[in-house]
Order: C-alpha cells, then structure tokens, then sequence
C-alpha cells in the first residue's frame, strides 16, 4: 500500500523561518555592498576636495608671492614661516577634515595647519607617522613638477595624501594636502549598522514567533489526540478550545460531528429496540402453534387421569393428584420462560465482584448437583467488571441448568469469566453430548430444543440478555465437551 509522505506544520514553519534567513543574508550582504560603495563615493569626494585644497594652497601662495624677489636669507626664519602658515591657515580654512602645509625639498616642512581641527587647541606639528609618506609625494612632485597624489588603506580608514608644485622666487616648493576617510563612521556607517540590527531583530522575532507557533500548536494537537484517544470512537468528548482560530474551527466540527454521532447512536440504539421487539413479536406468531401443542399434552393427560379417578372411584386419588400438580407445574414453567421472553429488558450495568457472583448461580443448583454427583467449579482472573447482575444471573441460569440436565454422572459442570481484549466473556461448559447437529443453527431461537421435556426458551432469554448488552452468544462443542459463552463490550469502571 503507497503511504503518502506528509510535512508537519513545525517542519513549514521551519522551512519558511530558513527561507527567512536567507533572504536576511542576501539583503546584508546588499546593504554591505552598499555601504562599500558609499565608502568609496567618499573616497572620491574626499580626494577631488583635497585636489581643490591643494590648488587653494598654490593661489593663496601665488596671492602672497606675487611682485615678492623672495627672502633675502635662508628659509629658516620666523617672519617667512609665520606668513606661510598664514597661507596655509587661510587656503583650508573652510575644508573640513583636511590638513596641509608647503615642503621644500631640501628644507622640508616650511608650514603646517589645520584649521578645522576638532581637538581642544590649534594642531601646529606635522603628524610625525606621516612624516615620511608626506615627504615622498612632496618629493615626487617636485621633481616630476605636476600634482601627485596618493591613497592607502589602513583597516578602518583610508588616507588620502595630495602634492603639487608652487610656482615663485623659492625654488623646489611644494604644497601638499592629507584627510583621512573614515570606513566605519558617518551616517553610512550608522545606517548600515541600523539596517543590519533591524535585520537580525526582525530575524530574531521571527524565529522565536516561529518556534512558539510550533510548540502552542504541537501541544494543542496532542492535547486533542490524547482526548480522542482517552474515549472510545463511538463517544467522542467536547473538546476544550485553544484560543487558535484556525483549529479551534477544527475542535468545533469535531464537537459537532460528536453531538451528531451522539444523536445517530440514540437513534440506532432505538431503532435496534424497535428491530428487537418486532423480532420478538414475531417470534411469538411462530411459537403460537408450538405453544399451543405444549399446553394441549398436559391438558390432555390430566384431563384423562381425573375422568378415569371419576370412572374408578376415590380409592386412586391419592396417586392421580401428585401427577396433576407435576402437570400445572409444567405448564407454569413454560408460560413463565415464555413471558421472559417477551419482555423488553432494561440494562442497568453496576460493579460486580465476578468471583462471588459466579459461585452465587450456583446455589439452586446444589441439590441437583448433588444427586448426579456432578461437581460445580467456578473460576476467574477478575476482581470487578461492570455487567447487570440480575439480567446477567438470570442467563447464566439457563445456561447451568441446561449444562447440569446435560452433564453426564460423576462428571463436572465449570462457569468461568475472563476479559478477552475488548470484551468480558462468560463461559459455561459442560461434558455432555451437546445439542443434535440438526437444531445447532437455530439453537438459540425461541423453543428450539433437542430434549422432549425441554420449552426452547432458555437459550433464547440468554440471546437476548447478550444483546441488551451490546453482545452475542456463541456456542461451541469439541470432543467431550460443550461450552457456551456470553460476550459482552468491556466497561470501563
């Protein structure tokens, strides 16, 4: 047989919080990719601003040297490095983050400033880590006379380092211009690092929402299959709701079906009522004439032996009355199994210690027992089991009586109950012959009986004390030994 393979709702949830991830990833990685280019869109506009710092530098210095034949001493003075850091002082004073002086290659620094300094005083000092990077690209433009600039990576940040000549009485004089482009820091950065926390919350919510979804579900489908299992299937319970839309529309169409199947139950168990009594009406049509013979013999002998007590005098009374008595007493039993059996018969189930139950159907018995040295022995594993008692004496009656008639002298009559998976099963067996093969299909109908002074009703009353239970009989004979057996739906206690 194909089994379909089917996926739980934990298993979609998970697929769909992995799908969630990944699409988390992809849009990380985006939004890394676009912070880079934003890195690098700085860097551009960092080096173009350099590139008009540097330029600024060479018209302020051309401002200052024009008509000037150049110092008149070395370049080591006060008054000239004043005025060239003024110089450089005015160029940057509106480049944020830059900083820049004039170099002269065999001088070397000749002025230095950094006007939009963010510290808690003017910077005067060249950085002395750069001294040498700064130096090389004065160098280079100086002798290559045109603007050299340069970049470098450090990790976190990228320096940008720009030179370029200055034209004027002072030979082998450069400008030169350095910022510093900050990776991770500036709006970007902050951006980015937003972007990436809403992300990973958004990830974190969903996860956690994902998980508890499944758990709430799986513990509320349990909840529901462990109720299911706890009753059996022609009595569902009401199930209690979950608070969850979507299944407690579920709990509500079984909490219906089972209301539905409640009122199915009720009206099929009426229905088998009324089945059972047409039954039982028409079995009373086809006992009539049955009936009627049985009545007729009796009748007839006793009004024989009263006409010849009549004919012969009152000297044989006292021997023809004992006869008439067994004669009513007769007809007396066979119109009281034949009420039984049409009577309609009311189940009142109760918890019933088996073991003294047994051995109490024994006791009418005991007498007879006793003349045909027939021994009675009862036996069960079960302490308790919920049956009616009186209807359920009253079969198992029918059934010693027919075992004690059938039994043999010197043999033995055993009565026994045991619980059979679903069922409680009383059993009667004896060591007789059994019935005639030719009634065994008809046994248990109403006066079908294979002994001559048998009314046929004792096995029908114990069909129908079986099915007011919910049960049948069955019947069995091997060998030595005939067993009839009364099986029952088990209820719980």
């Amino acid at each position: 047989m194909h089994v379909l393979k089917t996926r739980s709702l934990r298993s979609r949830l998970f697929v769909i919080l992995a799908l969630l991830i990944a699409a988390a990833v992809a849009s990380g990685a985006l939004m890394v990719g676009l912070f880079q280019q934003s890195t690098l869109a700085r860097i551009g506009q960092a080096e173009a601003l350099l590139g008009r710092s540097c330029d600024a530098i060479v018209d302020a210095y051309r401002f200052y040297a024009s008509d000037w034949p150049g110092p008149r001493v070395g370049l080591d003075v006060a008054p000239l490095r004043r005025d060239l850091n003024a110089v450089v002082q005015t160029a940057l004073r509106n480049r944020a983050g830059v900083e820049g002086g004039i170099w002269q290659r065999e001088a070397g620094s000749q002025a230095y400033a950094f006007p939009t300094y963010e510290g808690s005083g003017p910077k005067t000092d060249v950085p002395e880590a750069e001294v040498p990077r700064i130096k090389a690209i004065n160098e280079a433009a100086a002798s290559e006379d045109r603007p050299q600039s340069i970049r470098l990576n450090a990790g976190s940040q990228t320096l940008l380092l720009s030179a370029c000549p200055l034209p004027g009485p002072i030979q082998g004089l450069t400008a030169w211009s350095m910022t510093r482009v900050h990776a991770f820091a500036g709006r970007s950065y902050f951006q980015l690092m937003a972007g990436v926390a809403v992300l990973l919350g958004s990830v974190l919510a969903a996860g956690a929402l994902s998980i508890r979804l499944a758990m709430t579900w799986s513990r509320h489908v349990m909840r529901i299959e462990k109720a299911l299992n706890a009753h059996d299937i022609a009595d569902l319970p009401v199930l209690p709701p979950t608070n969850e839309r979507e299944l407690d529309r579920i709990v509500v169409a079984l909490n219906e079906a089972g209301q539905r199947l409640a009122v199915a139950r009720e009206r099929a168990a009426d229905l088998s009522r009324q089945v059972a009594s047409g039954e039982r009406l028409a079995a009373i049509g086809r006992v009539t004439a049955g009936l009627a013979h049985e009545i007729r013999n009796p009748i007839a002998a006793m009004r024989l032996k009263v006409e010849t007590a009549i004919a012969d005098g009152s000297a044989r009374e006292a021997k023809i009355l004992p006869f008439v008595l067994e004669q009513v007493a007769r007809l007396d039993s066979v119109l009281r199994r034949l009420l039984n059996s049409t009577e309609r018969i009311e189940v009142c189930p109760a918890e019933i210690s088996v073991q003294p139950f047994l051995e109490s159907c024994a006791v009418p018995y005991a007498e007879l027992a006793k003349s045909k040295s027939v021994e009675i022995v009862f036996f069960t594993p079960l302490k308790a089991a919920r049956f009616d008692p009186d209807q359920m004496r009253q079969a198992l009656d029918n059934l010693i009586l027919n075992a004690m008639q059938a039994a043999p002298l010197n043999s033995r009559v055993a009565a026994s109950a045991r619980r059979e998976n679903d069922n409680l099963v009383f059993s009667v067996s004896d060591q007789g012959q059994g019935p005639p093969e030719n009634i065994s299909e008809q046994l248990f109908e109403p006066f079908v009986t294979g002994r001559p002074d048998g009314t046929g009703l004792g096995l029908s009353i114990v069909r129908e004390v079986a099915q007011s239970h919910g049960g049948t009989v069955r019947f069995a004979s091997t060998g030595y030994v005939t067993t009839f057996e009364i099986v029952i739906p088990w209820q719980q206690s």
